[in-house]
């Protein structure tokens, strides 16, 4: 593994290095729920969309421009202040609702899927679809700041390592494996930013 790390980081790009380092700002500031991750991101997606195009990743370059849209939307609602000048609070969704989410996203699933498999040349269409899917109701639940996020997060991070290393992409496959471990502080801190009184969403 750490060969094939090395002759990663021989032959990666200056764009995907570039990239990669946005996009583990990104998690840091996430973590640190600080407005500033949201600009890092928005870059690092920019980079990152034409780097999964050219690995024949269409999924995960349109979910690249979906991150994007998200990063502007996490600014606005972070930047945001309540009817008592308070930021956006940490809050939790009910079991309903992550059962609801689950459902949908097996569907978009297999019906995006089966379309790229039918109609484009793309690889590894169907773990393609669900990292992508996955991974913009996460995106979302982050700039909500809905702290099950996390738990979305590792699946899908943990299926991303297996996709970037079959494309080829060592360097971002290694990003994802420290995000595997920094998902567990950033669900910690967010936790612990909570009220003491549990709020859940409806």
């Amino acid at each position: 593994m750490l060969s094939a790390l090395l002759d990663g980081l021989a032959a990666m790009s200056l764009w995907e290095l570039t990239g990669v380092l946005l996009a583990f700002a990104y998690l840091v500031l996430a973590i640190r729920q600080s407005i500033w991750c949201w600009a890092a991101a928005a870059v690092s997606e920019v980079i990152f969309m034409f780097i999964m195009i050219d690995a024949n990743l269409y999924m995960e370059s349109l979910l690249r421009v979906f991150y994007f849209v998200m990063a502007a939307y996490g600014w606005y609602l972070w930047r945001s202040r309540g009817p008592e000048d308070k930021s956006l609070a940490v809050t939790r969704w009910p079991y309903r609702k992550h059962a609801i989410t689950m459902v949908v996203i097996a569907a978009l699933v297999v019906a995006s899927g089966y379309l790229l498999s039918a109609y484009t040349d793309a690889a590894l269409p169907y773990w393609d679809s669900f990292t992508t899917w996955s991974a913009m109701i996460a995106t979302w639940m982050v700039a909500r700041k809905i702290l099950e996020n996390w738990y979305y997060w590792f699946v899908i991070d943990a299926v991303s390592v297996w996709l970037y290393l079959e494309r080829g992409l060592i360097l971002t496959a290694g990003l994802y494996l420290v995000y595997l471990v920094m998902i567990v502080y950033g669900y910690r801190a967010w936790k612990q930013s909570m009220n003491s009184t549990v709020n859940v969403t409806g």
